[in-house]
Order: structure tokens, then sequence, then C-alpha cells
């Protein structure tokens, strides 16, 4: 029987956040910057309060190395009461989205909108009881099939 690949086999160690405040929530922002994921790959457990998005991101953290590198990640946001969007077909599993930011507006102390602005005027709105994000790497990085790193205009 084979295994899985681990990050300790690469001496790589995978990316495992979390956010609970606006601060924190910037860094793992940055860290989902051009992450891109088929629409088909995000999931709201409305029992769970739970929503979750498996994406590709791009490993801003690596910085100027040679070989630009992904990773498959796990975008999970908890104490989640509502999930909204605006530009997402939903029916379209092949349409795949990009996000540009992850940002916290606080409503009423400690609830508030978790939104996720995606290329293509998208965007998912979570409103949540409280903040808590968390970001875990799931695979080993691998080489950005463009082979380049995102740009923006």
């Amino acid at each position: 029987m084979s295994e899985d690949a681990r990050f300790e086999d690469g001496g790589e160690a995978p990316l495992n956040i979390g956010a609970l405040d606006g601060d924190d929530l910037k860094v793992i922002s940055a860290l989902i910057q051009d992450g891109v994921f088929p629409a088909n790959e995000m999931h709201f457990a409305r029992k769970d309060r739970r929503f979750a998005i498996l994406l590709n991101r791009f490993r801003w953290e690596e910085g100027s190395k040679s070989t630009p590198e992904r990773v498959q990640s796990v975008l999970n946001v908890s104490e989640v009461n509502n999930v909204s969007s605006q530009g997402i077909d939903r029916n379209n599993a092949d349409m795949i989205l990009s996000v540009l930011s992850v940002e916290f507006e606080e409503t009423k102390a400690p609830s508030g909108n978790v939104t996720l602005t995606l290329a293509g005027d998208g965007a998912i709105r979570l409103d949540v009881e409280a903040l808590d994000v968390a970001l875990k790497d799931v695979t080993r990085p691998y080489v950005a099939p463009s082979k380049k790193a995102p740009t923006h205009d």
C-alpha cells in the first residue's frame, strides 16, 4: 500500500494559521490573494455553521523563489449564520473563481460580515456571529501551471 506524500518528506511545513481579529485576517487575505477554485469546491454546512473552500493558493510566502508554486489549502470560516453571493453561477461547476481579498466588517460586536471579493465582480458574504477563520495547507506544494507569479494591473 502506498502513502500520500507528506510535508515532512520534503522538509517543508504546511501553513496552518487562524484569524480571530481583523489584523489576523489581513494576513490570511494576503496569503490567499490569487487563490483559485472551481465554484463546486465551496460548501456551507448550515447545521455546523461552517463555510469552507478548497482552493489552489499561490505561495506568496515563498517570495522570489525561482519556480512559482501553488498548494491546495482549505479556508474554513466558523460561526457562520448565513451565506450570500453575487456574480457566481452555482450551477456551473466549471466556473473558476479567483480570490482578490477577504475582509471583516463588524456589525454588532462580535458579529459581522466576512466578505471574499472575487475577480470579475463576484463576492461571497458570510454573516458570522464572531470572526473565526482558519487557513490550512492540505497538499504538498506543486509548480504553478503557468510557471509565473500572478500579476495585477
